[in-house]
């Protein structure tokens, strides 16, 4: 979701972390081309060193991530391409909000749209998209509060959650979609306060990673909880501070060469100057 707000200075924080998750390196990505930023869905690969980014103007983005004693020192952009529809026509405008992104073992890249809500699957993130998954669910979300997340399972199963359930005590519909079987809602997850879901990802253990943001008028305040992939067995990992990071809207969970499970996550900027694209990586050790 595309957030506007005052110039303000950010005010630093930091929450005690539980034990068992630790931050291990912050990286603030910067470049020259315009088009750069509004970063909001990422897939970390290959170990930690590759990366695939979308951005809120339906821009992919992919290249290496070079790393010094494990942290990211360097994130070059190899490919910079928006994204074709069904028809080969470049997403426009109205059309162009790519907020979700996750990578099937077969290769294939989903992503999921705000605005014109929708999921679309690419072969190749520069050819026109394969095909659409279209569900009439989606057209009763909220125009800027739709489908904010999306991520698969080992089975090829999606599941794309809105950032918005309706109302502050109506639990967020999961949709999954399961191809012959089209799209349904296994499960539904109960809102804690505040905070409102901009990523997931389900990672290599099978956990369902949900990232939620909550904005304070003053900066950002995030939080990572995981379920199983039946909704159960909630618990939350990460919750931050006002402003211990930025407006942090896309997660990668992934494991290291040396066994570690790590969980990335990236900033959406929203193009304004007073902001900054972060990537921060943590460590999961339960």
């Amino acid at each position: 979701m595309r957030l506007i707000w005052p110039v303000i200075a950010l005010l630093a924080g930091c929450a005690p972390l539980p034990k068992e998750v630790t931050l291990t390196g912050q990286f603030v990505w910067s470049n020259g081309d315009e088009r750069f930023g509004g970063l909001s869905g990422l897939e970390v690969l290959d170990g930690g060193t590759r990366y695939v980014a979308i951005n809120d103007k339906g821009f992919v983005l992919s290249g290496p991530i070079h790393r010094d004693n494990g942290q990211i020192s360097a994130m070059p952009i190899e490919l910079r391409h928006r994204f074709l529809r069904t028809n080969g026509q470049r997403v426009n405008k109205d059309n162009s909000d790519s907020e979700g992104l996750a990578i099937g073992d077969d290769g294939l890249t989903y992503v999921s749209f705000e605005g014109l809500s929708r999921v679309v699957a690419y072969g190749d993130v520069t050819a026109p998209a394969l095909r659409d998954f279209p569900n009439p669910a989606f057209d009763e979300l909220s125009l800027n509060a739709s489908l904010e997340s999306l991520a698969i399972d080992e089975a090829g199963a999606l599941y794309a959650i809105p950032e918005r359930s309706g109302r502050a005590n109506r639990p967020f519909p999961v949709y999954r979609y399961v191809e012959g079987s089209g799209w349904d809602i296994p499960f539904r997850l109960p809102r804690r306060g505040a905070f409102l879901v901009v990523g997931s990802d389900i990672g290599p253990d099978g956990l369902l990673y949900i990232l939620e943001r909550d904005f304070t008028g003053v900066g950002f305040r995030s939080r990572v909880r995981r379920f199983d992939l039946s909704g159960g067995s909630e618990e939350v990992l990460l919750q931050t501070a006002n402003a211990t990071h930025d407006n942090l809207e896309g997660i990668s969970v992934w494991r290291s060469p040396g066994g570690n499970l790590i969980m990335t996550l990236i900033s959406d900027d929203n193009f304004q100057f007073f902001q900054r694209t972060e990537v921060v990586e943590y460590r999961i050790d339960r």
